[in-house]
């Protein structure tokens, strides 16, 4: 394909400062805020609103599938784009317009009870509101629309800053990682704290309780520093004029469809990418029942409580702030092993970082396990409060998984930007491609989780055996076919360096 003349023309670019790179992330805080409010209050909230447990992960299939097609579209879109069409560039558009749509889906979410009156919907306890959950379904997909549609062209907009440096992908990813742990903690503790209401006292009403109006002020919180973070990323630093391996482009692509260009490019994978993908895809089945019934699991199993049953309501809340809690530690872990995974790396190679991270996961899923056990069958004392010793064990367990979800949050993202990009094909296609590893699982488990935990009682023990062993697979896979040579190779030697 010839060479746009002006991009020949350009002069060679200077490297982005990394204290731009640093500001280029900074949306990851303010998107990862409302995916972290996401993750520890939606779960309980939909069963509030009617939606039995055993379904509960169904509603979550709005992300997965929205994913499957908005990250790879988005990421095509703007990999098409020439940067002087717009005067934000061909990211930055997209990252802001995302921005927008994950401001609007929370507000959705947020009100879908008080919309959800206005339609009908009896607003007694324990009744199935059909109304609301219909408004909540809309703002719930608007939301994963947006958080695709912003993640997948940050993720490239930071791949092409770096210029495809093997070093600076890594630390780009690792600032994205850092800022993502910044927004898990602050979005966390926002979801642990349960008087956030009395700030926005209008949010409480007749069709709302206090614990959901203690969400719907929580996601006013989140657009706040959503439009913070989003206008540091977007003013940080103006777009490269010239993407090397974008323009590198297989013949005859040009003026292919989307989804030929997008299944086609696969006739093109190496073994190295194949391998990425698989691990990936393995790992995202680990992860997802966890993010799935994270809280849940803190509610019922350990507090025993249940948002359905009237009396034991109070329970279950207490558990989901618990929870939430041990998600906020889990983010501080996330953020000081993002600090020194490049140092990691450089020691252990990627491949084994990733690996023993997997199994890592794999080992806090059956402690998780052996919790849920221990939890059914100790005498609680009269006051229904858990035994210290179980909450601080799950505590425990939630903080640690902390340091390979920093690891999934870099490693897969900054090893499929060297390798896609060595194939020549555009850095947001190649962040798209990663997404369905990430997206097709979800929809599996999204499918058979909660028909999978009903087959078994009812509770999360289920889906969670499924998950640590799904985390071993990939470990095992990543130790064993994943390269772990240290930094310092030749920089175009396949990627076998990168992380």
């Amino acid at each position: 394909m010839p060479r746009p003349a002006a991009t020949a023309a350009a002069p060679p670019a200077r490297k982005v400062p990394l204290r731009k790179l640093l500001r280029a992330a900074s949306v990851a805080c303010g998107v990862q805020f409302g995916w972290a409010l996401q993750l520890s209050l939606l779960t309980p909230y939909v069963q509030e609103l009617g939606i039995p447990h055993a379904f509960a992960s169904l509603v979550w299939l709005c992300g997965p599938l929205s994913g499957l097609l908005v990250q790879p579209l988005v990421g095509h879109l703007s990999d098409r784009i020439a940067p002087a069409a717009s005067p934000l560039g061909r990211r930055r558009p997209f990252i802001a317009a995302g921005a927008a749509s994950i401001a609007a889906a929370v507000l959705t979410v947020g009100f879908s009870a008080d919309i959800g009156r206005l339609f009908g919907d009896d607003i007694t306890p324990g009744t199935t509101r059909l109304g609301a959950i219909c408004v909540y379904l809309v703002g719930f997909w608007l939301l994963d629309v947006g958080n695709n549609a912003t993640q997948g062209p940050c993720r490239a907009f930071l791949a092409d800053l770096t210029e495809n440096d093997p070093r600076r992908t890594r630390i780009a990813n690792a600032y994205f990682s850092l800022f993502m742990a910044l927004g898990n903690i602050l979005g966390y503790a926002t979801g642990a704290y349960s008087g956030w209401y009395w700030i926005f006292p209008f949010t409480v009403t007749p069709s709302c309780s206090i614990s959901c109006a203690n969400l719907k002020s929580a996601f006013l919180l989140d657009i706040i520093i959503l439009v913070i973070t989003t206008y540091i990323t977007v003013a940080s630093v103006q777009e490269p004029q010239s993407f090397g391996g974008d323009e590198a482009e297989h013949p005859g692509t040009e003026q292919e469809a989307f989804l030929w260009e997008l299944f086609g490019s696969f006739r093109y994978f190496t073994l190295p990418v194949w391998m990425v993908l698989i691990v990936t895809a393995l790992t995202w089945i680990g992860w997802f029942p966890f993010i799935l019934f994270d809280t849940d699991w803190m509610g019922r199993e350990i507090y025993r409580g249940s948002p359905d049953n009237p009396e034991a309501t109070q329970s279950y809340h207490d558990g989901v702030r618990m929870g939430s809690f041990g998600l906020m530690l889990n983010s501080v872990l996330l953020g000081f092993t993002s600090v020194v995974l490049e140092k990691l790396c450089r020691k252990w190679g990627a491949g084994l970082v990733w690996g023993v991270s997997n199994i890592l996961m794999a080992l806090c899923f059956v402690a998780m396990l052996v919790i849920t056990y221990v939890a059914k069958n100790m005498d609680y004392p009269p006051s229904g409060v858990p035994p210290t010793g179980i909450v601080i064990a799950s505590l425990v367990v939630f903080t640690i998984l902390g340091a390979p979800l920093a690891i999934t949050y870099s490693i897969p993202y900054a090893m499929a930007a060297s390798r896609v990009e060595n194939l020549g094909l555009g850095q947001g296609l190649a962040m798209g491609i990663l997404n369905l590893a990430i997206v097709i699982p979800q929809v599996i488990v999204s499918l058979g989780s909660g028909p999978w935990d009903q087959l078994f009682g009812g509770g999360n023990a289920p889906a969670f055996a499924v998950a640590a062993g799904a985390s071993f697979i990939g470990g095992l896979v990543a130790i064993l076919g994943l390269p772990r040579a240290r930094i310092g190779s030749s920089r175009r030697r396949g990627g076998t360096h990168n992380r």
